[in-house]
């Protein structure tokens, strides 16, 4: 082989080893933009109550993903707000909260929040409490009154709405904002009158404490739950976005036909007792679904609320913030 040609099959090698680098290269990107890799892991958030705590109990999500090389980790919040503050920051890839919560993390500069999924109203899961030899009778007798609840959360718009019904505002209250752990040694001392709560707290107060409820979320608000993630984690792992709610919809309907089962298990694994979280289990409502307009529309109703009275920083829309997933 002359010298020239030799050099020519060098080049022409190298150039074809070059060409279909780039093109598994692009090919590869093209995988990973439609979704088609899947992560090392995946970071769940939740509380001491519901749907992912008990899938998590069950181990189904682990085994589900072990095929794929995805390892499961779970991070425990007391309540909402502090969870998507840490999905916001790029700690967690999936969350569950109230309907509250995610309107503002939303609103948090640059946010990659999105919305993935939501469960339906259990108006029910939420109450305004006070001590059983309260004076207090209604709404209204609130008005001057020291109430504890934790800010930004579900229970928080509650408060508000519950309020606004009655004819009186947060400026007509004395609002403690506290941890649902420190509200409930706070209305036990008598430090406050009431407490806007949620469950699993507000049928533990109820079956503990002998706290007469107010007024619950019946007829003020819809108290939803919210499945949340990131948008590059979406984007980039559809299917395992896919998975995760799919799990999430089996473990809900295993809870809705045995509630006395998944008390009793749940129960076990959180250390509360099975008849407190039984009851909350019962006032609930399952199954994770997309998005209606009308979920999203009572979202935006939040938010606006909550923009009227400067507890947002600016106006966001709602329907910015949810996932559409491509081809669906």
């Amino acid at each position: 082989m002359s010298k020239n040609r030799f050099f020519a099959c060098i080049r022409s090698s190298f150039f074809s080893r070059l060409l279909m680098g780039v093109v598994a290269a692009a090919i590869t990107g093209t995988a990973c933009a439609a979704g088609e890799a899947w992560p090392k892991e995946i970071n769940l958030g939740y509380q001491k109550y519901g749907p992912l705590i008990i899938l998590k109990s069950t181990g189904e999500l682990e085994k589900r993903l072990k095929e794929h090389g995805v390892t499961v980790n779970w991070a425990e919040f007391q309540f909402g707000p502090p969870m998507l503050e840490a999905l916001n920051a790029g700690s967690l890839d999936f969350a569950v909260t109230g309907e509250t919560p995610p309107v503002a993390a939303q609103a948090a500069k640059g946010s990659p929040l999105v919305y993935v999924a939501s469960e339906p109203a259990s108006p029910q899961g939420e109450g305004i409490v006070v001590k059983a030899d309260s004076e207090l009778k209604t709404i209204a007798d609130l008005k001057g009154k020291k109430v504890a609840v934790a800010k930004g959360s579900n229970a928080h718009f509650f408060l508000i709405q519950a309020l606004a019904k009655a004819g009186l505002t947060l400026d007509d209250i004395s609002v403690a904002y506290l941890a649902p752990a420190d509200a409930r040694a706070a209305l036990e001392r008598g430090d406050v009158a009431a407490w806007s709560i949620w469950d699993y707290f507000y049928a533990a107060a109820e079956i503990q404490l002998g706290v007469r409820a107010l007024a619950n979320g019946e007829g003020i608000v819809n108290n939803y739950a919210f499945y949340t993630s990131r948008r590059d984690f979406v984007e980039q792992y559809p299917a395992l976005i896919d998975v995760v709610l799919d799990e999430v919809r089996k473990t809900d309907q295993w809870v809705k036909n045995n509630p006395v089962e998944a008390s009793e298990k749940l129960a076990a694994h959180v250390s509360i007792d099975a008849k407190i979280l039984e009851k909350a289990l019962r006032r609930s409502n399952y199954g994770p679904e997309p998005l209606k307009p009308e979920v999203t529309a009572a979202q935006q109703k939040i938010a606006d609320t909550l923009l009227a009275i400067k507890l947002l920083p600016y106006q966001i829309n709602v329907q910015d913030a949810v996932w559409q997933p491509k081809g669906k």
